[in-house]
């Protein structure tokens, strides 16, 4: 399965813009220029085209596809998009009623963007835009062809307009984190003495392509280690493995960690993974739509502060769909660089989380679950639950 195949296009918008309106208002913006690729593919309600999926420069310049709407005007909508994207829309059409598929690179670009809300009467206008996404050579044609407008950061109203995911963003992922799970029990069984951590991360690689998945990521231990990168470290009798990876499905990602022994575990591994565990169980318990966020991390954060591992152990939270950190903004700078502007509020029902709890124990080595959960009106649905529990290698 191809996950930049064509999906198929609705004859208009596949997002909320009533909620894209709302939030475009709060932000004091008028007309949207979405580039990110997460974003556009967002708009366009999950086409991304398959050319620039995996490298974005070509040229002296780069691929820059423009999504412009139109506060309370989705009729004025328009598609900026390559050259070879003709073929894309001949043979699914994007529902903007306006597409340009005449592009080489970002000033190309740019100048369509600027042609087309000068076309609309938005050439004064508020235009949002996604700072961290838009080439500084694109800024400044629109800049200089956009007289009197202002430019507005978007990357906000964004983040909370994809934050409620819909049922079929929820199977997306739901799949994504099955398919993950899969690809991480089958790795672990084939797995046995001797094999490397290279060997190992390629097994996963190929078991997750051939489900679906596009591999984006494997993090792997051995051992005693809390090194996670691949190298030629060999698995042994009696050694943990953790493996944590990020698979993408039609876009949407799956990102999990689940543990593996050669052998048996004995009394101490079974006690540490249960230390996780009721780490994260505390947290689940908290899980609800209505609930603040900041609940849920109490929850665990308490019960981390009396177990015996505390000074070496780790929980995290955070939001994820379309990218792997996006909101809700659980927790501030940990480890990622955001604030945690998200902990006080109420879950939303159609929001998804990874809860994850990670001991870098000093001699046993690197000890991790990582769930993904989707709020619920009274409480979660666990995605991708399987072997939670340490996985036995060598049995493939």
């Amino acid at each position: 399965m191809n996950i930049n195949a064509p999906h198929a296009r609705t004859t208009g918008p596949a997002f909320d813009t009533a909620r894209l309106d709302r939030l475009m208002d709060e932000a004091g913006i008028d007309v949207l220029l979405a580039t990110s690729k997460h974003n556009t593919q967002y708009l366009l309600g999950g086409y991304k085209f398959i050319f620039f999926a995996a490298m974005d420069a070509i040229g002296h310049s780069r691929y820059l596809p423009f999504v412009i709407y139109e506060k309370g005007a989705a009729d004025h909508s328009a598609y900026i998009g390559n050259k070879m994207e003709g073929g894309e829309h001949a043979n699914n059409p994007f529902w903007t009623p306006t597409v340009h598929t005449a592009t080489w690179g970002t000033l190309d670009a740019a100048r369509l963007a600027v042609e087309h809300l000068k076309s609309i009467g938005k050439s004064g206008a508020r235009i949002g835009i996604e700072p961290g996404f838009l080439p500084s050579d694109a800024r400044d044609l629109l800049a200089s062809g956009l007289d009197g407008a202002r430019f507005v950061d978007a990357t906000h109203a964004m983040e909370r307009l994809r934050s409620i995911k819909a049922p079929h963003e929820l199977d997306q992922l739901r799949q994504a984190s099955e398919l993950i799970t899969d690809s991480m029990l089958a790795t672990i069984s084939a797995a046995r003495e001797g094999s490397t951590k290279t060997e190992i991360i390629e097994q996963l690689r190929r078991e997750e392509t051939n489900r679906g998945l596009h591999f984006e990521y494997c993090l792997l231990t051995l051992g005693s280690s809390h090194n996670r990168a691949a190298s030629p470290q060999a698995w042994a009798k009696g050694e943990v493995l953790s493996i944590d990876s990020g698979g993408n499905y039609h876009g949407y990602i799956g990102d999990l960690c689940r543990m593996g022994i050669l052998g048996e575990p004995d009394a101490e591994l079974e006690d540490l993974l249960a230390e996780i565990e009721a780490i994260q169980q505390a947290a689940f318990s908290k899980v609800r739509a209505g609930a603040p966020g900041a609940a849920m991390i109490e929850a665990a954060e308490s019960l981390l502060k009396r177990s015996p591992s505390a000074s070496f152990t780790d929980f995290f939270c955070h939001g994820m769909g379309l990218i792997t950190h996006e909101a809700p903004f659980l927790m501030t700078n940990h480890p990622v660089a955001y604030e945690g502007i998200d902990a006080d509020h109420p879950l939303e029902t159609g929001m998804v989380i990874s809860v994850e709890t990670t001991m870098l124990h000093p001699k046993r080595g690197f000890i991790k679950l990582e769930d993904t959960l989707a709020i619920t009106a009274d409480g979660y649905e666990m995605f991708g639950e399987r072997g939670r529990g340490w996985n036995r290698g060598g049995k493939g």
